[in-house]
């Protein structure tokens, strides 16, 4: 199997203000290819700091990609931390010069001394060609392992990176596929999913397993990596059957989609709407099933009823029950819910009120939640204890709501 490593460059990046998105591109292009990409990087704007990382990427990988660095400035220190991490000099190339002058001369620009820089290339290097830019990326092959240069800017790198790169490695690969399983789980916290699906997965090396956890939803992936689809599909089953046997209803999506996309579609195959009534979560509801295209056929609208006053003024709460039980209360998130469906006329309604934190308002121990339900015939309130602070408590409840609309839904308990 081919492996790969990706290698971000540029001090920005080690910032809170820039995020390195090329690395995600890379990784799902070469993983479309059969390769399987086992580290990334991010190195600042240091040249002795780049050529140490970039000789021990050689060590453990096939492949090696860094992205950024190729700018005209003194702080663009790729192609010379590659020269010295291969022992190898760099060389001026006249015609890469030529070309960016052109470049500058199209645009009724002169080109400045400084972007001579990009015309050096590393010894024994082929030239990638930039539509979109001035930076040429550079191919290079050393003891029977690939090193790509890239520009950073995306404009610039994926044209290139498709373009120049996809097909080299494809006359270099093996026929390697890669194929996964994408579960999202919810009601459940990480730790008793591993429990019950561990038994499972760790009889096995292929597929890889990858557990990740948000508040309220859960990631398992599955990736098979073989030589034909068949095999890779195979073994999926193999081991994703079981696992969604032991998941049963709290398995909620099995292709990647977010509880939002799922509930959409089962309303959208059911020509129903929905309202919601949200109190903790202030729209944090609305927003995320409204966030899906197409939503404006399913939703019907939203109320955001934070203070008690408006729970009684636009969904029709009864003061009496507010005062009886407390707004946090079963009580109170089935009268916000049966509120919400009669005044939109929705065929289902949810709702949500509880605290967040970090005090309690209402004495009841922060953390609690109530999350309502209404349809014809029908209504009915959930309690939780969510954990976390108030934006975990917050997420929680969200995932939680949406949770019980696609049970109910469904038929599910």
């Amino acid at each position: 199997m081919v492996d790969a490593e990706i290698i971000a460059v540029g001090s920005e990046l080690l910032t809170p203000q820039r995020t390195d998105t090329n690395s995600l591109y890379l990784t799902d292009q070469l993983n479309g290819l059969g390769v399987e990409v086992r580290r990334k990087t991010i190195v600042g704007d240091d040249r002795a700091r780049l050529t140490i990382t970039v000789r021990e990427a050689l060590v453990h990988a096939d492949i090696v990609i860094l992205t950024g660095g190729l700018g005209p400035t003194e702080d663009d220190v790729t192609r010379d931390a590659v020269a010295a991490a291969l022992g190898r000099q760099l060389v001026f190339r006249q015609d890469i010069c030529d070309g960016i002058e052109e470049r500058f001369r199209v645009r009724s620009r002169k080109m400045a001394e400084i972007n001579r820089r990009q015309a050096f290339v590393v010894e024994g290097a082929e030239v990638l060609d930039n539509s979109a830019g001035t930076a040429p990326g550079l191919w290079i092959e050393h003891d029977s392992k690939v090193i790509i240069l890239l520009p950073g800017p995306p404009p610039e790198l994926k044209p290139m990176f498709e373009t120049e790169c996809v097909s080299r490695l494809k006359q270099r690969l093996p026929d390697v596929i890669i194929r996964s399983r994408f579960y999202r789980v919810t009601g459940m916290t990480e730790s008793d999913l591993d429990m019950l699906i561990a038994p499972v997965y760790k009889k096995y090396d292929n597929p890889a397993t990858t557990v990740l956890a948000s508040a309220g939803d859960i990631q398992v992936h599955l990736r098979a990596r073989c030589e034909t689809v068949e095999e890779a599909e195979r073994l999926l089953a193999e081991v994703g059957d079981p696992i969604e046997e032991l998941l049963g209803a709290m398995l909620y999506s099995r292709n990647g989609d977010s509880h939002e996309r799922v509930i959409g579609n089962l309303l959208h195959e059911r020509e129903a709407t929905v309202a919601v009534a949200e109190s903790l979560t202030g729209g944090m509801l609305g927003q995320r099933i409204t966030a899906i295209s197409g939503s404006s056929d399913n939703f019907a609208g939203g109320f955001l009823v934070y203070t008690n006053a408006l729970k009684q003024k636009l969904l029709g709460v009864d003061g009496d029950l507010i005062r009886e039980y407390t707004v946090v209360s079963k009580e109170v998130a089935v009268a916000m819910a049966e509120g919400a469906r009669q005044r939109t006329g929705a065929t289902y309604a949810i709702s949500t009120t509880g605290e967040a934190g970090p005090s309690s308002s209402s004495g009841a121990v922060v953390g609690t939640v109530f999350i309502g339900f209404a349809a014809e015939g029908h209504s009915e309130a959930q309690r939780f204890v969510m954990p976390g602070d108030r934006s975990r408590v917050r997420g929680f409840t969200t995932n939680a709501a949406l949770d019980l609309l696609r049970r109910r839904l469904l038929g599910l308990d």
